[in-house]
């Protein structure tokens, strides 16, 4: 089992600081992948990124929800989308995405899919190296 970054994400880094095993990346470039993503084959699954992550978009993989309720407010980062963020992480250093979108209030949204591209960005996208 592993854990997963979902569309939460607007890329703080915090939970890199934390993992023991330096598992969590920032997906790159950007345009194309704009969450971090966590290397399911060096995940321990010791949960230290959970609560490190100020946007609550960590899950272990088997817990993502398929029906997410808003509270109203938080951003949902995915390619695709068009409005704007700018933002500061973790270190202070700025954050600007270009691919989020303001949930309402109790608005549903399945937060599954993050659980494939997690994979496929490990698989064969960016995160993929001949040496692993």
């Amino acid at each position: 089992m592993t854990h997963v970054i979902t569309s939460l994400c607007l890329r703080d880094s915090g939970c890199v600081e934390v993992c023991p095993v330096e598992c969590i990346v920032p997906g790159k470039p950007v345009e194309q992948w704009p969450l971090y993503y966590i290397d399911p084959d060096t995940c321990i699954d010791c949960g230290a990124c959970v609560p490190e992550c100020p946007f609550s978009a960590i899950f272990p993989e088997d817990e993502v929800p398929s029906a997410y309720t808003a509270r109203g407010g938080e951003l949902i980062n995915q390619v695709g989308l068009s409005g704007h963020y700018e933002g500061k992480n973790h270190h202070g250093q700025p954050v600007v995405l270009n691919s989020v979108r303001a949930l309402e209030a109790g608005e549903v949204v399945d937060l599954t899919p993050a659980i494939a591209q997690n994979a496929e960005y490990f698989k064969s996208g960016p995160g993929y190296s001949a040496n692993d």
